[in-house]
């Protein structure tokens, strides 16, 4: 039942790419564009939230604090390196270096994301199923509109619209197979869950301070400040909600 419920979470991104990627398709550039930045705000506070509120306390019960928060502090060190090799990618504006080297690249690191990120749903599921749900819900949250940006990219380098959204939807159908490959092997080795944990609130705390947050810094001409703070604390207050909820 367990694995059951894995597939669905991993899939639900996948749904909602097809979902946001046919919302795109009616909109105009500007009504996109709103729609982007509102969900950068508010998918900032969902990561920060789950990170510091679920993913590492639930790591810290698990594990000493040292090796905690030393696995922490590599991830971050690690996804640094790795953005800097154009290999982990959370552009969410048009006219960015990642986005300009062009569609294959885009789906190269999306591909590689969205496979972390079906392992990160699968440790979190083993572990509790609250956290589970509440980790996959902010996967899902940044995601989306990261998935709809990227179409919108795939649109405006020439891409068809159907080529465009066939390369979105396999690009995130690998989170499914990250999840698969978390779950059976994972299941084998839980003491590395808690290890797996910290990467996922590093991960995550990487994604909205050093690329979303500083986004909507840089959006402040265009997105009123208190638009911008009433997003962000729903995004907190959407996790604290899901986790009452479970448990």
């Amino acid at each position: 039942m367990l694995l059951f419920w894995i597939i669905v979470f991993s899939l639900a991104g996948t749904v909602g790419t097809i979902v946001g990627g046919s919302l795109i398709l009616m909109c105009s550039r500007q009504a996109r564009d709103k729609f982007l930045s509102a969900m950068v705000s508010y998918a900032a506070g969902t990561l920060l939230s789950v990170s510091l509120l679920r993913l590492l306390p639930e790591a810290l019960e698990l594990e000493k604090p040292f090796p905690v928060m030393g696995t922490v502090l590599t991830g971050v060190v690690l996804f640094f390196l790795l953005e800097k090799l154009l290999l982990w990618r959370h552009c969410h504006e048009h006219d960015c270096e990642v986005h300009s080297a062009g569609g294959p690249l885009i789906i190269i690191g999306d591909s590689v994301h969205n496979f972390v990120d079906g392992i990160l749903i699968a440790a979190a599921f083993l572990t509790d199923f609250s956290l589970g749900v509440t980790t996959a819900i902010a996967i899902i949250i940044h995601e989306v509109p990261q998935e709809v940006g990227d179409f919108s990219i795939l649109l405006d380098h020439g891409y068809k619209k159907a080529k465009a959204m066939g390369l979105n939807i396999l690009s995130s159908l690998t989170t499914v197979i990250g999840a698969l490959l978390g779950y059976f092997a994972l299941d084998y080795l839980r003491p590395a869950i808690p290890y797996v944990l910290a990467l996922s609130a590093a991960s995550f705390l990487y994604i909205a301070t050093v690329d979303l947050i500083a986004n909507m810094h840089r959006q402040g001409r265009h997105q009123a400040p208190w638009t911008q703070v009433a997003l962000f604390l729903a995004g907190i207050a959407t996790i604290l909600l899901a986790t009452g909820l479970h448990h």
